[in-house]
């Protein structure tokens, strides 16, 4: 048995490490939605509840003040990732790749033997033929079960899988999440079957955006001009190919490496030819470099196709700069949102209370007392029961209703009609009524110290002249 040339003795392809993150990326999307600690998912946007959980914790919407540090992050994110890997994203975690691979290269290559090989992308199979039309079939039959799943999965994000399971057992009573599922489902189906890497090259608006994003330092899949040749001339989309065979080449370029197999384009899934230069359809899968390593390698010479820079393998101009100003720049904007996310994340209240006035503005008694009724809503964000009560910071004022502290379980709402009424005048406007600021503070009995909190309202005390009058009735 021959053995392995010695530049593939230790070389593991990308494909190999790419399926491999795959497989964690999917099990993680499978199991994460499950998994609780005190009842708090790692991220759940529930519409339905009005709540966010991250890192199991959980917001309820006055608490929903994170939400754009978390945009931020995402965003500033997929710019900093896309400067300095390119489509790094696109070739190894998007759900888009993912699923392809899946149908393309398991499905129809593997399991039903449509293709012939996972090596050549370029080629299709004979459709005239019936039975690859039954086979087919079969791998959309396959793929409908697998596309309801994953459109299931993605609406765990937005609805507690345990509450999903409960809701559609109910369709008639649950038609938009019905319809949502539906439809999620229909599109992987049509988007994977039918429209396939036709929507990273025209629909997808990534590839248009990572083209101001890039620059002669960032990571992508370079082929060598200098080492193999050069098979293309010209600028951008006016470029075109020279060469036509390896002779052809060789008579141009003595000295040029490339043997014109074009394993690295059939191997392409979004059918373009690497040698071309940088072209927004590249989304960083590798596949052209594990082909050309295979070739080159066993002819003892190093990849004409590799991860590299534009400025260390196309322009040979030094090495690649992996910490130019751009992308710290980059890393010091996210990490000032991750500290503010965190910092604005520890505020969180262990009990909200929202205050509104009742449609009545004040109440006189014959004694000149008046009373002003609120609605309190009183929200327990915290794991455990407790048990609530308020004060108002203005001595004047004391609490008529509710007369005694009240419990709340966790993670429920009260609400509780609120009666104030002062003891003494607290103004003396002859003919308007007076607005006087105060303060409630709110708090658990039992826990005082850590929930604590104040809200700001008014107390709305009569003009002297509706005062009079109503004392004279």
């Amino acid at each position: 048995m021959a053995s392995k040339p010695e530049y593939l003795k230790n070389w593991i392809p990308y494909r190999n490490k790419r399926i491999m993150m795959y497989i964690a990326i999917t099990i993680f999307a499978l199991v994460i939605p499950w998994v609780t600690i005190h009842g708090n998912h790692f991220f759940l946007l529930n519409f339905d509840k009005k709540q966010l959980h991250f890192l199991f914790v959980r917001f309820d919407m006055q608490e929903l003040y994170i939400m754009p540090f978390l945009l931020m992050l995402l965003f500033i994110g997929i710019f900093a990732l896309t400067a300095f890997g390119g489509r790094v994203w696109c070739g190894w975690a998007c759900p888009q790749t993912i699923f392809r691979v899946l149908y393309r290269d398991f499905l129809e290559t593997k399991l039903l033997k449509i293709r012939k090989s996972v090596k050549n992308k370029q080629k299709e199979p004979d459709w005239s033929d019936p039975k690859n039309k039954v086979k087919e079939a079969i791998a959309i039959l396959i793929w409908a079960v697998l596309a309801f799943i994953a459109a299931a999965d993605f609406l765990w994000f937005f609805v507690p899988p345990e509450t999903f399971f409960e809701y559609i057992k109910d369709p008639a009573n649950h038609t938009i999440l019905m319809g949502f599922w539906i439809g999620i489902a229909l599109f992987l189906i049509a988007d994977i079957v039918f429209i396939k890497e036709n929507f990273c090259i025209y629909i997808c608006p990534y590839s248009r955006v990572q083209s101001v994003l890039f620059d002669e330092d960032t990571l992508i899949a370079v082929y060598d001009p200098i080492r193999g040749g050069k098979i293309y001339e010209g600028e951008g989309n006016e470029r075109h190919k020279v060469v036509k065979n390896q002779k052809e080449l060789r008579t141009k370029e003595p000295d040029s490496e490339c043997t014109m197999c074009e394993s690295c384009v059939r191997v392409c899934p979004t059918h373009i030819d690497i040698r071309k230069g940088l072209q927004l359809e590249c989304i960083n899968c590798l596949e052209c470099v594990d082909a050309c390593t295979v070739v080159m390698g066993n002819l003892g010479k190093p990849s004409l196709v590799q991860w590299s820079s534009e400025r260390e393998k196309e322009k040979h101009a030094g090495k690649t700069r992996y910490f130019r100003p751009k992308i710290i720049g980059y890393i010091g904007v996210l990490s000032i949102v991750m500290a503010m996310l965190f910092i604005m994340g520890s505020k969180k209240e262990g009990m909200l209370l929202n205050i509104d006035r009742t449609t009545r503005l004040y109440k006189i008694y014959p004694d000149g007392k008046v009373e002003n009724d609120y609605i309190f809503l009183f929200e327990n964000t915290d794991e455990k029961k407790h048990t609530y009560y308020f004060s108002v910071n203005n001595k004047n004022i004391e609490i008529v209703r509710p007369s005694k502290p009240f419990e709340i379980a966790p993670h429920y709402k009260k609400k509780k009609v609120v009666v104030l009424r002062a003891k003494t005048p607290l103004a003396n406007s002859a003919n308007k009524d007076v607005s006087i600021p105060i303060i409630v503070n709110a708090y658990a009995t039992d826990n005082k110290k850590d929930i604590n909190i104040f809200r700001k309202t008014v107390f709305i005390y009569p003009s002297q002249k509706h005062l009079k009058e109503k004392m004279k009735k």
